[in-house]
């Protein structure tokens, strides 16, 4: 009986490249890790609050740094270009949506979620400035 040999796929470095769907795909997966980067920072602060005042004060002198402003500026144009990639795809994850009888269009849903979420960051801020 003859041995066959298993099929290799051929596998090209930067295949992605060349698909621009791709490759914005593959920028939307690098901005992930800084989410969660974000989100162990976050973290940290909630520790330090209870662990009292004083650690508390020292992770804001910390997030006060010109480095730390330079962080949150630059985490913020990824934040952006995150969410504006989640909510672009949005009209694909979701089943089609009628109002009346008319389809609603992707560009129509994508524009709902950006102003849902920059209405519930407006209002988000506006509780925070109002408790401090």
């Amino acid at each position: 009986m003859a041995v066959r040999r298993p099929y290799v796929r051929p596998f090209e470095p930067g295949w992605w490249r060349r698909n621009p769907y791709f490759v914005r795909y593959m920028a939307r997966e690098l901005t992930a890790p800084f989410v969660g980067l974000y989100a162990l920072i976050l973290l940290s602060g909630l520790v330090c609050l209870a662990l009292g005042r004083a650690p508390y004060e020292a992770w804001v002198a910390i997030l006060r740094t010109p480095a730390s402003l330079v962080l949150h500026g630059v985490l913020v144009a990824i934040f952006a270009y995150h969410s504006f990639s989640w909510f672009a795809i949005m009209p694909k994850t979701m089943p089609p949506v009628s109002i009346g009888g008319h389809r609603i269009g992707a560009a129509a849903i994508t524009l709902a979620g950006l102003v849902a979420a920059a209405f519930c960051m407006l209002a988000a801020w506006f509780v925070v400035q109002a408790v401090a």
